[in-house]
């Protein structure tokens, strides 16, 4: 009994703290403007990720502005939360003020393509973060994990274990990251016949769009055993919507991410596996890129981030306080 108080009492802190930073971030959009230790002529930065409700944007977002107040600059912050048309927006405002770099995530990858155009008339230069944008010419670098492998490693671990399967597919279709990790995780678990995709359902990657989806297709009476999320924020959507109906020990729930909340669902078995990504290394490449091209050297156009799979019996190893 203290066991099952413990565990409720967790997944309402968990799914609290998770929705309670989304609202918060959908009502306060940042707008920072970080310019300590700014320098003579110094270069205007403007950065735009996704959403700040992500501990992962703000990692790469904390490794970029401590190069920035370092090199006597000054970074500019926007966040769309979610929002296409507000990014496109905001880019808009940050060119009018000048910016001389736009570092960006897009919130759909193909939305982007008329303003980044416009920035590269004026000059901007452009570093892609975390996932691709349409017409990736524009861009002057492209960092991502290696988002496909991420969802292959992921498929091929599941794909050794199982030979049946009844699949949900969690998915956000918008980014090229998502539809490359879903991509990735279906070609690992292809050649299983056994292994049968019931539905896929559109969640953003989003821990309040998630948790209802899965309520909604459990309502409906779908039958399934597994759920492939496409990043660890929906997957801690899908753990509370599983534990809620009280079939959490039922299905096995994969992710990508191996963010702090779904390595201890790893560590306590309620999930089975997510690939790692390491936002701190795509943050520092990213201000790598950054100086590196104000300084008119050459930078890879595609940079890509290994990943690593993590599984009850790796944990351990990587720490469940932290991201890596």
């Amino acid at each position: 009994m203290k066991q099952d108080k413990f565990r409720k009492g967790f997944w309402t802190s968990l799914v609290l703290l998770n929705i309670g930073i989304c609202i918060l971030a959908l009502f306060f959009v940042q707008e920072k403007d970080y310019s300590a230790n700014q320098k003579e002529y110094a270069h205007l930065i403007g950065a735009s990720y996704m959403t700040m409700n992500n501990e992962f944007y703000k990692i790469i977002s904390e490794e970029i502005s401590a190069r920035v107040e370092a090199e006597g600059d000054k970074l500019v912050l926007r966040d769309p939360a979610l929002d296409a048309h507000r990014q496109h927006r905001q880019i808009l405002e940050m060119l009018d003020m000048g910016i001389d770099v736009l570092i960006v995530t897009p919130v759909e990858w193909e939305s982007l393509t008329d303003v980044l155009k416009k920035a590269k008339a004026q000059g901007v230069l452009i570093i892609v973060v975390d996932t691709k944008v349409y017409d990736s010419g524009l861009a002057d670098c492209t960092i991502t994990s290696d988002n496909y492998n991420a969802g292959y490693l992921v498929g091929e671990y599941f794909a050794c274990q199982y030979n049946q399967a009844r699949l949900l597919i969690m998915t956000h279709e918008m980014t090229k990251s998502g539809q490359d990790r879903v991509q990735g995780f279906l070609d690992a678990v292809a050649q299983k016949k056994g292994i049968q995709i019931v539905k896929k359902i559109e969640c953003m990657g989003q821990v309040e769009i998630a948790m209802p989806k899965i309520q909604e297709t459990i309502d409906e009476g779908t039958e399934f055993d597994h759920i492939f999320c496409l990043n660890d924020l929906a997957s801690v959507g899908v753990a509370a919507a599983l534990e809620e109906n009280n079939i959490a020990k039922k299905v096995g729930i994969y992710g990508v991410d191996a963010s702090p909340d779904s390595k201890a669902l790893i560590k306590e078995g309620i999930m089975e596996a997510s690939a790692a990504q390491f936002p701190s290394e795509i943050g520092k490449k990213a201000a790598d890129a950054v100086y590196r091209l104000l300084a008119g050297n050459r930078v890879d156009r595609n940079i890509l981030v290994p990943v690593e799979l993590i599984t009850q019996g790796n944990v351990e190893e990587f720490g469940t306080d932290r991201w890596q």
